[in-house]
């Protein structure tokens, strides 16, 4: 999901509540009692994350509950001066930021490379591999693992929802391209929107880039479906 640029007046209240953080000792209890004044800047930043996050303001790492947290990808407590790092901030839900990933920020012994996915920068099919009629993600790197445990990826809810995704994709993609084959523009139009709105976007991505050619596409979901994927890939994608 990208990142927009912060505008100039988020900047100057960013800048601004950093200096207060190093003015009253640059350390994780300044930080704490900077971020919890500062209204103005929340304010800003949560509107920001709410248009680059997926769906409708979705969390970004499960892509399931409803964003209503601004959490810090490296904890304040590690970092009080990244604090009001644009950079920084993403939209998660209470249960992934507050119950799943809480302080935590592994890093590889030898690089220090964080070992989590950030979502605003990293692309999740590079370390993921989604199973859709599963719905249970596996790793394909060190940070793909990780993240799998740190997020609790893998938890019922999650996977139930991303096979209930998968059912909805199964079924209405056919009638998307249906529409669209009968010259049904605002038909098409609205069933395209109720899939992109729907939570686990992850699952139609996987299902997409499986369709890479009409045939590997007809050969792995049957013609109906594989057909209106390989279109979807070309229209929606």
């Amino acid at each position: 999901m990208a990142r927009p640029p912060a505008p100039r007046e988020l900047l100057e209240l960013l800048t601004s509540a950093t200096d207060r953080v190093v003015k009253k000792g640059a350390d994780s209890a300044a930080a704490d009692s900077v971020w919890d004044s500062s209204r103005a800047a929340k304010r800003e930043i949560r509107v920001l994350l709410h248009l680059m996050a997926p769906a409708i303001q979705r969390c970004m790492y499960c892509l399931d509950s409803q964003g209503t947290d601004i959490d810090h990808f490296q904890p304040k407590a590690l970092a009080p001066l990244r604090t009001f790092d644009w950079l920084n901030h993403l939209l998660a839900c209470s249960f992934c930021n507050s119950n799943a990933k809480r302080e935590a920020y592994p890093c590889d012994e030898e690089t220090g490379e964080c070992l989590l996915l950030d979502p605003s920068v990293d692309d999740p099919a590079d370390h993921l591999t989604l199973l859709p009629a599963s719905g249970k993600y596996d790793g394909l790197t060190a940070k793909g693992w990780k993240s799998i445990t740190v997020f609790d990826l893998n938890r019922e809810t999650l996977r139930r929802g991303r096979v209930r995704m998968y059912r909805l994709c199964r079924d209405l993609l056919p009638v998307w391209h249906g529409k669209v084959l009968r010259g049904d523009l605002k038909g098409a139009g609205d069933t395209a929107m109720t899939l992109r709105e729907e939570p686990f976007g992850d699952v139609l991505r996987t299902l997409c880039r499986r369709a890479r050619t009409p045939t590997v596409a007809e050969l792995t979901y049957g013609e109906e479906l594989g057909r209106a994927l390989v279109a979807w890939r070309r229209t929606q994608s």
